[in-house]
């Protein structure tokens, strides 16, 4: 078996003889270097160039971003980042996540080592889903695994009873997405006009980190982008982004929508979780909804797809040359609750056309 060859870029010593022992347990990984900064990764990687990095966002002599967007324009390669969780430092990944990094893992300032130990399937996780990802996409536009029992979404809300408004005067877009999904949703939202249906948005993403990447969507998008909070309407030229720690529900009041935003067990070992979205779509806007499934890893939001397609939404998945990682569709597809496949340049497209024709 080919072992994924990684590299460990951070300044602190202790990150990097913990990450080292923790990827090296793994029968298919083993860590090549581990070095302080990026300027002596560079030299290490003259001679052997890594399958995945491990890199650090604060580091002497050269930061992680300008590191990145080096890599991503001399050689893509795929890259978790492992960053500090701090407000400034929730802006500084997103950055790195527009500048092509594949995932976060999330380290605290105190109890690092503990931390990462207790931390060791995730990191392992990133890295065997970075080691897939088709990172050239993500160079072209420059989840956290729980060792616990898959819950579905009947631990949050029950299935649809088939009573949902046949008839609204608003349509409701509902996406979800994963791996790779940062840099797809900035292609989708970007090129929606400002009068467009009210979005409800599931990325999987850590807790803090949702804020500031909403921020960063809503500074180039026309439509106006936000973190969620409970009782924010699903108004028209609005996309809601759930929380990262949080479940996000639809709800209805009347003919209006509105979201709620709670805690619960993790659904599909993820929190927040495009199934919970998803089927509480199907429950309470029917045929009024469009749903879309993109790239990511695993199957998260297959079975809500097909609840929301059964209770008479439109469905569309991200085709698979277009994602970073082809799980999340794929698993859609394959269950059936996909009624259109198309690349991620013409899902802002279809939203725009299925809005028309429901007004029509």
């Amino acid at each position: 078996m080919k072992k994924i060859n990684v590299m460990v870029v951070d300044d602190s010593a202790v990150v990097r003889q913990v990450v080292t022992g923790l990827l090296n347990k793994a029968p298919d990984i083993q860590v090549l270097h581990a070095v302080a900064d990026p300027i002596l990764a560079m030299e290490r990687m003259k001679t052997v160039w890594p399958d995945v990095i491990v890199l650090d966002v604060e580091m002497p002599r050269m930061d992680g971003i300008t590191f990145l967007r080096k890599i991503m324009a001399e050689r893509p390669t795929p890259v978790v980042i492992c960053s500090t969780l701090t407000a400034k430092a929730a802006k500084t990944t997103m950055e790195a996540m527009a500048a092509g990094a594949v995932s976060i893992i999330t380290k605290p300032k105190l109890e690092l080592k503990q931390f990462l130990n207790d931390s060791s399937d995730e990191l392992v996780a990133a890295v065997r889903a970075a080691a897939v990802a088709n990172v050239r996409r993500l160079a072209g536009r420059a989840t956290p695994l729980q060792p616990v029992a898959k819950l579905t979404a009947d631990a949050i809300l029950p299935a649809s009873d088939g009573r949902a408004m046949t008839q609204t005067t608003e349509r409701v877009v509902a996406i979800g997405t994963s791996t790779g999904g940062t840099q797809a949703l900035e292609v989708v939202l970007t090129s929606l006009p400002r009068v467009s249906p009210g979005i409800v948005i599931v990325q999987h993403m850590p807790e803090k980190f949702t804020a500031a990447f909403a921020e960063r969507l809503n500074s180039v998008c026309e439509i106006t982008v936000k973190e969620a909070q409970t009782g924010d309407r699903v108004a028209p030229g609005r996309a809601l982004i759930a929380p990262g720690g949080k479940h996000m529900l639809l709800r209805r009041n009347g003919a209006q929508y509105f979201v709620e935003v709670m805690d619960g067990p993790l659904v599909n070992r993820h929190r927040p979780s495009v199934d919970v979205l998803f089927r509480s779509v199907a429950k309470c806007a029917g045929s009024n909804a469009l749903g879309v499934i993109m790239t990511g890893m695993g199957d998260d939001g297959a079975a809500g797809l097909l609840e929301m397609r059964n209770a008479g939404a439109y469905t569309v998945a991200q085709d698979e040359a277009s994602c970073v990682v082809y799980g999340m569709p794929k698993e859609a597809v394959k269950r059936g609750g996909v009624e259109r496949t198309v690349t991620l340049e013409m899902i802002g497209r279809e939203i725009v056309q299925q809005m028309n024709s429901f007004l029509a």
